[in-house]
């Protein structure tokens, strides 16, 4: 069974960092890409990041310059280091195998002064 578990959200302030981690389980993770995405209220989902398994990356013009995502295949895990945070980056984020949707519980980012 497919099993994505999110941490490392929080209430921080514009400009401050965090540091998500999602841990993967029940699949061959290292040939397999990953995403991270999120939800404000009352918005759409949002794709704002992916890593193949090759390490080529994807970033959303939202997010590009001040995340950055890594992946540890030892560890079974996906970084998204997120830095620079501003209000609007305030979202439920959620990862993703691929192409799958979302059926894990996510982790919350408030970012407010």
């Amino acid at each position: 069974e497919v099993e994505l578990v999110e941490s490392g959200g929080g209430l921080v302030q514009p400009g401050e960092s965090l540091r998500l981690s999602c841990i993967a389980s029940g699949f061959t993770f290292s040939t397999s890409s990953i995403n991270w995405a999120r939800q404000a209220p009352g918005k759409e989902l949002e794709r704002v990041s992916g890593i193949n398994y090759d390490g080529r990356t994807f970033y959303s013009d939202s997010v590009k310059g001040r995340f950055t995502i890594s992946r540890d295949n030892a560890k079974n895990t996906v970084y998204l280091q997120m830095n620079s945070l501003k209000p609007e980056d305030t979202a439920r984020y959620y990862c993703t195998r691929g192409g799958d949707p979302v059926s894990s519980q996510g982790t919350q980012v408030t970012v407010s002064s």
